[in-house]
């Protein structure tokens, strides 16, 4: 029986990785490429179903400091920030997430990981200051089934670069301007890493504040 060419293919090695990469480069030009031409996803102006909107800022350099600390510590393994378009997710979190929302985010935060809630609407005052201090340091005090390990190390010193890390945001579009980055002093000096984190969560889906 002759070979067939699905045959031919998969028995050459070099053959079936450079088809391979050829699929794949083409699949991702075709839903890729699109997005950054789409104002959806470039402007930084949100619009919601009942037709309000506001405008996405950067984050502030105590903000900015909080979500380092989040991703360092690895928080997103367990908590994604997208809300999906489902009944069921707004109905229990608030609006559906927007492309726009993460316009600033590098890296953005989304995912379907959740072994705890989405955090995308965490904040806008749910929650006290002092009720996600308590929780970072000893979540079983507020939420005695919680699985979710302690962070008692974040009460110290915050000592992150944010001003360096500023800078290297500004390269791929983040507006900061000089003054955003001389001023971060002022926004961090004497502050710990778990007052930066809870400032970062505090202001997560702050303008989308109708949570339930």
């Amino acid at each position: 029986m002759a070979q067939s060419k699905h045959d031919a293919i998969e028995s050459n090695v070099f053959l079936l990785i450079v088809l391979t990469l050829l699929a794949v480069s083409v699949g991702g030009l075709v839903e890729i490429v699109p997005l950054f031409f789409q104002h959806s996803t470039t402007e930084a102006v949100v619009r919601r179903d009942d037709g309000s909107e506001f405008k996405v800022e950067p984050y502030n350099a105590l903000a900015l400091a909080g979500r380092y600390i989040y991703i360092r510590e690895g928080c997103y393994n367990c908590h994604s920030q997208m809300i999906r378009p489902f009944r069921a997710e707004t109905e229990r979190y608030g609006h559906y997430s927007v492309a726009a929302e993460s316009k600033y985010d590098h890296p953005f935060q989304w995912g379907s990981k959740r072994t705890g809630p989405d955090l995308a609407r965490i904040g806008g005052g749910r929650r006290s200051d002092e009720w996600h201090r308590k929780h970072l340091i000893d979540p079983r005090s507020v939420m005695p089934d919680s699985n979710m390990p302690a962070f008692p190390w974040l009460d110290r010193a915050l000592t992150v670069n944010i001003g360096d890390h500023m800078k290297a945001l500004s390269l791929v579009g983040v507006p900061y301007t000089e003054s955003d980055i001389a001023g971060v002093s002022a926004l961090t000096d004497g502050k710990t890493e778990l007052d930066a984190l809870v400032f970062y969560l505090q202001g997560l889906g702050l303008a989308f504040s109708n949570v339930k």
